[in-house]
C-alpha cells in the first residue's frame, strides 16, 4: 500500500507540472496568453528543447542543425538562430507555409527550404525513448539469464513486462495473424512497446519527457509503412487473387473492374488509417490537456471569483485528462498492434479447395 501511495503522489506531482510550467511561461497574471502559440508550441517540433521560462530567462537545450543549402552543408547549434537571427544565410521562418522551419532565400528572393536533417526535439525524444525501451528490455532479459523457471515467476517491473508480452502474444498476435504468427511476432511486439513507451513519455511534461513523438505524423507514417510492407510483400497468392479477382459476381469484376479497384485502394487506405488514428488521438489528447490548463490564464481578467472557480475546474479536469491519457497511451498501442496483426493475418490467407 505504501508503494501505491508513493506512485500516486508522484503521478499527481507530474500531472501538476503543466500548470506550473504554463504559469512560468506566461510570466504571471499580467501576460497576454496566445493559446494557439502555447498549444502548438508544446505539441509541435522545434530546433531546441524548451524546458521552462523564469522571467526573461528561457531555459532551453539547443540542438544541432544539419542542413544542405545552395552553398553546401551547414552544421551548427540552433542557438545561433534564436530570436529570429540569421546565420550563414539560414533562418527560421515565421508564418507562411514554412512556419517554424529553417529556410534560405534563393536568387529571386523567395524563401525556400534546404535539405534538412537536423536533430530536432522529436528526433532527440525518439532517441531517448528508444534507448529507454532497449534498456528496459535488456534489463528483463538479464533477469531471465540470472533466474531459472524453478525459482518462480518474476515480480515487479519484470513481471509486468512479462504479463504484457504474454497478453499481446497470445490474445493479439496468435489470434489475428494465424499459423504464421511466429514470423511476425518480433515486429508486432516491438511496435507495441515502441508506441507505448513514446506515448507515456510524451505525457511527462518535464525533460526528458514531453516530446510529442507519436503525435508527429512523420513517425506514425514510418510505422504504418512498416506494416504496409510486411502485409503486401509477404502476402500469399490467395491474398492477391482476392484483390484483383475476388469471389464476387462477374459483373462486379468485368467489364468494369469495380471490386478490384475497391480492393486495390484498400491496400493503401488500411495503413493510412493506422497512421491517422495514432497521430490524431495522441495529438488531440495533448491539445485537450493544454487547452484546459490555459483556461486558468484566459480568465485572469474576469475577476478573482471567476478565475478562482475556473482554476479549480481546469486543474481538476486537467488531472483527469492526464490520467485518461495514460489509459489512451496503452489503448492506442494495443489498437495499432491489433490492426497491424489483423492486416498481416488477412494477407496470409490460403486458398480453400471446395469439395
Amino acid at each position: 500500500m505504501k508503494k501505491l501511495r508513493y506512485i500516486a503522489m508522484t503521478l499527481l506531482l507530474l500531472l501538476a507540472v503543466p500548470t506550473l510550467t504554463l504559469k512560468a511561461e506566461t510570466g504571471g497574471e499580467e501576460a497576454e496568453l496566445d493559446v494557439n502559440e502555447l498549444i502548438f508550441g508544446h505539441i509541435g517540433d522545434a530546433y531546441e528543447w524548451h524546458i521552462a521560462t523564469f522571467g526573461d530567462v528561457h531555459l532551453t537545450i539547443p540542438l544541432p542543425v544539419i542542413v544542405k543549402s545552395s552553398t553546401g552543408w551547414h552544421v551548427f547549434s540552433s542557438s545561433n538562430l534564436e530570436g529570429g537571427k540569421e546565420y550563414e544565410g539560414l533562418y527560421i521562418a515565421e508564418g507562411g507555409a514554412n512556419d517554424g522551419k529553417i529556410v534560405e532565400r534563393n536568387a529571386a528572393g523567395e524563401e525556400v527550404r534546404p535539405l534538412d536533417i537536423s536533430i530536432t526535439k522529436d528526433v532527440l525524444g525518439l532517441f531517448i525513448n528508444s534507448t529507454l525501451l532497449v534498456c528496459i528490455m535488456l534489463g528483463c532479459a538479464r533477469w531471465y539469464r540470472k533466474h531459472s523457471l524453478e525459482q518462480g515467476a518474476p515480480k515487479g517491473g519484470v513481471g509486468m513486462i512479462e504479463a504484457t508480452v504474454m497478453t499481446i502474444y497470445e490474445d493479439v498476435i496468435q489470434g489475428c495473424v494465424g499459423p504464421d504468427y511466429k514470423r511476425y511476432t518480433p515486429y508486432l511486439l516491438t511496435a507495441f512497446f515502441f508506441v507505448l513507451v513514446n506515448n507515456l513519455m510524451g505525457l511527462i511534461p518535464i525533460f526528458p519527457g514531453g516530446a510529442n513523438v507519436t503525435g508527429n505524423i512523420a513517425i506514425t507514417l514510418v510505422l504504418a509503412l512498416c506494416t504496409f510492407v510486411l502485409t503486401n510483400v509477404f502476402g500469399t497468392k490467395a491474398y492477391w487473387k482476392e484483390i484483383f479477382w475476388p469471389e464476387v459476381p462477374t459483373w462486379l469484376k468485368a467489364p468494369i473492374p469495380m471490386m478490384p479497384l475497391i480492393e486495390f485502394f484498400g491496400i493503401f487506405t488500411k495503413p493510412f488509417a493506422l497512421m491517422i488514428r495514432l497521430f490524431a488521438n495522441i495529438m488531440a489528447g495533448h491539445a485537450a490537456v493544454l487547452s484546459l490548463i490555459a483556461i486558468i490564464f484566459i480568465t485572469v481578467k474576469a475577476g478573482a471569483v471567476i478565475n478562482g472557480s475556473m482554476t479549480v475546474v481546469a486543474v481538476a479536469f486537467g488531472i483527469f485528462m492526464n490520467a485518461l491519457e495514460i489509459l489512451v497511451a496503452f489503448i492506442q498501442a494495443y489498437v495499432f498492434t491489433m490492426l497491424s496483426a489483423v492486416f498481416i493475418g488477412l494477407s496470409r490467407v490460403k486458398e480453400h479447395n471446395e469439395k
